[in-house]
């Protein structure tokens, strides 16, 4: 799927941050809490109501962002709980009429574009606090019809009152069709508002809600609708159009959770290197404390992120897929120009490295790490790289930087994988075994 000119800063950026936060952060067990504990409503909402995060400061949000080399940011301003984090006029259970009496989505927009980042929003269609969503659309049209209008003039007030808005973010239109929420013409009416807005692929599924063994098909994701394509909680490439995947800081949990364990930082690396090197985004998130703060545990694992990305940036930024050799067993690549990136999860801790299936000669090598120059001899068999270091140069990932006068290619039999070639490519290179003996 083709985009313009001005949305190719979005596959460039390849790093973006994910804000869930609401009130349900009051709890600390997860942004889903009113609906997987079945809170009770009337008590939910009061809380809700009375939540006041006096210690959020959008500012401070997008230093650690900008520090840690996020491009872009998606924040959710309304989560299936149905509480706006705007001063909206189609409802009153919102951040400006209850407590806070703070338009939390401009502080943010505000602070992050003067931090020179992309603005991103998230809206869920869910609404769990709603009949009409719980119930048959065809058998209650006017509550439907009414929940539905709501959903579109929120959306219009968020791409309206903002200024530019580069990423909108739709999730939670299961278990109703598209038809029903009138996704194409929402989608319509957006890019009637903002031309160059990126939208994603949550519009609903192309199919029925239909279930199976109990299980929901499907997770409101359209093959054709939206322009980027969203796996979460897995890092797939999306081969019909650009994608990011959207993982959490934490094992599991995207609001505010007490006790949740963290990701570990090369971890959480190695997600912005894989999706790097598949031609893919990550979005990382973070869920933020119900005082408005980010947690301690966030700021430190993307701050050592952000000094790696200083040295390392360019294997990641303004890159495309790599896959050019086979290099599972000890990381990922990726490509820019002339150049490939060798991004080291395992280090050999040999002062040579043997890269058999480059079917184009290097020009010279560079670990970016150090700065260091290093040898580099083209033999028939491989090319060489000598003069590494036997320790790692670096706790996170050490990045190799090989350039060609042209764009590198792979020898032809380099081109298939171990578990997807065609077995008889190979019989070139097998011994020939006498069997009589």
């Amino acid at each position: 799927m083709a985009i313009s000119e001005n949305q190719k800063w979005f596959p460039e950026s390849r790093f973006g941050l994910f804000l869930h936060w609401g009130p349900y952060s009051l709890y600390g067990r997860g942004e889903q809490v009113l609906f997987r504990e079945h809170l009770d409503q009337d008590d939910y909402e009061a809380k809700a109501r009375a939540w006041n995060p006096e210690e959020f400061d959008a500012k401070s949000w997008a230093k650690t962002a900008r520090e840690a080399g996020f491009k872009y940011a998606v924040l959710t301003t309304r989560h299936h709980d149905s509480y706006a984090l705007w001063d909206t006029k189609y409802s009153n259970y919102n951040s400006m009429k209850c407590a806070p009496k703070r338009d939390f989505v401009r502080e943010y927009v505000d602070a992050f574009r003067e931090a020179g980042l992309k603005i991103g929003l998230y809206y869920s269609w869910a609404d769990w606090t709603s009949k009409a969503y719980w119930s048959d659309p065809d058998e209650h049209p006017e509550e439907w019809s009414a929940l539905r209008d709501m959903t579109h003039n929120q959306v219009e007030e968020l791409l309206t009152n903002y200024g530019k808005v580069d990423v909108f973010w739709f999730d939670g239109s299961w278990p109703h069709p598209a038809l029903k929420w009138d996704s194409q013409g929402l989608l319509d009416r957006m890019r009637e508002l903002q031309p160059d807005i990126l939208v994603n692929n949550r519009l609903d599924a192309d199919s029925p809600f239909t279930k199976s063994q109990g299980a929901v098909e499907f997770a409101g994701e359209s093959r054709t609708m939206g322009d980027f394509g969203t796996p979460e909680h897995h890092i797939t490439a999306d081969e019909s159009r650009i994608w990011e995947s959207c993982q959490t800081s934490t094992w599991r949990l995207w609001g505010y959770c007490r006790g949740e364990r963290w990701r570990p930082t090369d971890l959480l690396l190695d997600f912005l290197c894989q999706s790097a090197s598949q031609g893919g985004n990550l979005l990382l998130n973070a869920g933020p404390q119900p005082d408005g703060r980010l947690p301690a545990e966030f700021i430190e694992r993307s701050a050592a992120i952000g000094r790696w990305l200083a040295v390392h940036g360019e294997a990641i930024y303004g890159t495309r897929r790599g896959d050019l050799t086979e290099f599972t067993t000890k990381g990922w690549q990726t490509r820019r120009g002339n150049s490939l990136y060798l991004i080291y999860r395992f280090w050999s801790q040999e002062s040579a490295e043997r890269i058999a299936e480059l079917a184009t000669p290097v020009k010279s090598a560079t670990l970016l790490t150090t700065g260091q120059s290093l040898e580099v001899e083209n033999r028939e068999d491989a090319v060489y790289i000598k003069g590494l270091p036997l320790l790692q140069p670096t706790e996170l990932f050490p990045v190799i930087r090989l350039n060609f006068d042209s764009a590198p290619e792979a020898k032809d039999w380099a081109k298939g994988r171990l578990w997807n070639l065609d077995p008889k490519e190979m019989l070139p290179w097998v011994r020939e075994i006498d069997q009589s003996k």
